[in-house]
Formats: C-alpha cells, structure tokens, sequence
C-alpha cells in the first residue's frame, strides 16, 4: 500500500494553478496575495534543492481586465488579443515576486505543435533541464496568441498541458490547484451526499462516470474530466498527482507534508509509456 509520507521526498514537482484561483472572483483582478504566497512556498520548495515548475493560466483573464470586457470574449482573435496583454502583465508580476525571493523565474509558453514536432519537443526537454540546473523557476502556459482549435494545436486546458510537462521532464509529482478538494462521487454543489474520494490506485471506467463535466465559470475552462485525463498521462509516465483546493496555497506544503488532503492518484508507470500516444489522442485535447 502506498503511502502519502512518501510526498515528502518528492524531487521534481509541477504546480498547476488556474485563473478562478488566481484572480479575485467579484472583479477579475490578480489575487496579489494569493499570488505573493505562492511565490514564496515555490520559492523555498526551490531552497530546499527541489526542481519545480510552475504551470499557469490567467494571461487572457487579466488581459481581458486590463482592456475593460466585462465578460469573457467568444471570438478567436480576440481572445488572443487579450492573451497577447495579459501574458505580459502575468509574466511581469511573477517576475517582481520572485525577485523579492532572490529567484529567478524563467517564461515558457508553449503550443501542441511543441510537443508533436520531434525537433521541438527535445528543445523544450533540454530547456528545462539547463533552467533546472541553473536554479531557475521555468513558468509555463500555453501560448494562447498563437494556438487554434482548427489546427488541432490547441491543449485545450492546462490541467492536460501540466500533466503533459510533467512526463516531458521526468516529474513525479503534479499538483493541481482546483476550486473544489478534490475529486467527489458527485457534484458536491448538486448532491449534498457526495463524498470526497481520497485516494485512487486505479483509474477505472466507474471513476470515469463520476467525474462529471463541473459547469465551466466565466473564468476557468477545466472540469473535473479534464484532470482525471491529466491523472491519467501523470500517473502512467510514473508520476503521482494531488488535486487540492487552491483557495488556500499553503494546501502545497501540508500535501508535501503527508497530510490528507484533496485526492491523490497513485502513480502506475505504464510499460513503454509513449508521451505522444496520449498527446495524439484527441480525448486527451
């Protein structure tokens, strides 16, 4: 039986974090608090001879505030457009917290086209080596400017994108921060009975049925089905995952701590595991 106390010795972590937990849900503004605290946690994860990477959305959520929509674009160009800004302006206020730190943060933004060109793919892998050597805190989003649906080049959600560096960089933990404590046996906003599943070995066609598609806000765009695909390319290419609440970023440390806390997903390193077989697969899009 596997055990949670094990998280504790965990080397290279993925952290995930969404735009509803980055940003205030009353006006779409940066959490600076949330944000600032989170750079620190990183940070000293960093100090403590870890390698982690920081995967991140928010860049057309605050570009979409710094250009006054009030509510979430529809059209492509647009969309991107409000990338273009926010990405900056994310980037830009990472930069400033983690300077505070003595910590050097490094931008990479990536598209499907990254990962299913040969070429591509193995100078993205060797980046983020060289960034981890150098010390350096990789932050990662897809490239929202330039990636589109029609061509297939698009993720879809970062929830699939982390889970996809995490078995590009060898990881063993990804942590996903979510507006829920993990994953339930139901809505637990629709059924008052639902009850949180703790830990899973296995993911099976049972647990596929319960992780209903969760109503998408105006700010987010990943359900619960959405991590259960991350869980799956995570935990095959051997490395464990935790869902967790993102309104409390400390839920970090008391995961790495042991604690029971949100859902973990046991790793279960498939036999020649292949990335690309799930990243051509477009249920995993």
């Amino acid at each position: 039986m596997q055990s949670r106390e094990n998280l504790k010795d965990k080397k290279r972590i993925v952290i995930k974090i969404g735009s509803s937990s980055l940003t205030h849900a009353q006006t779409g503004s940066l959490n600076m608090d949330k944000m600032e605290k989170l750079v620190r946690i990183i940070t000293d994860l960093r100090n403590q001879g870890k390698d982690v990477i920081l995967v991140s959305s928010g860049a057309i959520a605050v570009g979409r505030k710094a250009l006054g929509f009030t509510h979430k674009p529809e059209e492509r160009s647009v969309k991107q457009a409000c990338a273009a800004v926010g990405q900056a302006r994310l980037m830009m206020v990472y930069q400033k917290l983690f300077a505070e730190y003595n910590q050097v943060a490094a931008q990479i933004l990536m598209t499907k086209y990254t990962m299913i060109n040969d070429v591509s793919r193995q100078n993205a892998q060797n980046t983020f080596n060289e960034l981890f050597k150098m010390g350096v805190i990789p932050i990662v989003n897809e490239n929202d400017t330039v990636s589109t649906d029609e061509l297939d080049l698009s993720f879809g959600e970062n929830d699939t994108l982390s889970a996809i560096v995490t078995a590009l960089v060898g990881g063993d933990l990804l942590i996903l921060l979510s507006d829920t404590d993990g994953l339930y046996t139901d809505d637990p906003h629709k059924n008052k009975d639902a009850t949180l599943i703790s830990c899973v070995y296995e993911i099976s066609e049972d647990l596929n049925g319960m992780a209903k598609e969760a109503e998408k806000d105006s700010l987010g765009t990943g359900g619960m089905i959405t991590k259960i695909s991350a869980a799956k390319i995570a935990t095959n290419s051997g490395a464990d995952m935790v869902i967790i609440n993102g309104d409390n970023v400390r839920n970090i440390i008391h995961v790495l701590e042991g604690r029971e806390l949100g859902t973990i997903f046991y790793a279960h390193k498939a036999e020649n595991f292949n990335l690309m077989d799930y990243i051509e697969t477009s249920q995993y899009r």
